[in-house]
């Protein structure tokens, strides 16, 4: 057998073993966009529902807020208005997006303690049946549910990174209060919340957009890679 019958053999074996080649690195790409999209479509969706119970919960703060002042006899358009110590700051503190994250569950659960010494010293300060109460209760329950969906939020983006810790130990309460200093307190506490959450919403709204920018950089990466001649 010469050279020449030789080389066309060769080629003649290479070219199944070519086209094969390239229909399993096909293949291969394609599995992995299709569970890279699946993971971002359950991510995406997690997102959104977050987003939307965010601004629910953001939406009865401030009907919450109203129901307090009128709830709080003369001068309630002051309270709000004075400086209370001991107060979670509102704002979302981190440089990436994993730090900015569990910033949002630390700060939610920062407010906790405070939204139930708020109700222990309303609940003195009201009648059993108040609206007051009842709201108050409803967006503690509401905000809890937040902070379980922001943490399972972020273990299924950072499952690798430990789970976020409050920031600076255990929340500080005030002090006893005269009358006075708890209808003060409460509604700087609920005030303070409000910006909390729309702070959330912020943040949220900012990820997705930056998800969608992302899932699109990939989309055109991919039809580059598959777009042979």
């Amino acid at each position: 057998m010469n050279g020449h019958v030789k080389s066309m053999h060769f080629q003649q074996f290479m070219q199944p073993a070519t086209t094969l080649l390239s229909l399993l690195l096909v293949m291969a790409v394609d599995s992995t966009r299709t569970v890279a999209a699946s993971r971002n479509q359950q991510c995406g969706n997690s997102l959104q529902q977050t987003l939307k119970l965010t601004r629910l919960i953001q939406k009865e703060s401030v009907d919450l807020i109203k129901t307090y002042k009128a709830s709080q006899g003369e001068m309630s358009e002051l309270f709000c208005k004075v400086s209370v110590n001991n107060v979670p700051d509102p704002n979302i503190s981190g440089l990436e997006p994993s730090q900015r994250i569990a910033s949002i569950y630390t700060h939610l659960q920062a407010f906790f303690p405070h939204f139930k010494r708020v109700y222990e010293q309303q609940t003195d300060l009201q009648l059993p049946t108040s609206p007051l109460l009842t709201k108050l209760t409803a967006v503690s329950a509401g905000s809890r549910n937040l902070a379980d969906r922001i943490k399972s939020f972020y273990q299924s983006l950072f499952p690798n990174l430990p789970e976020p810790e409050p920031a600076g130990g255990p929340t500080t309460l005030p002090p006893p209060q005269n009358v006075f200093q708890q209808k003060v307190y409460g509604c700087v506490v609920l005030k303070t919340y409000k910006e909390l959450l729309s702070n959330i919403s912020r943040e949220l709204r900012t990820l997705q957009k930056q998800s969608v920018q992302k899932d699109t950089k990939k989309h055109t990466l991919f039809l580059r890679m598959t777009s042979w001649p």
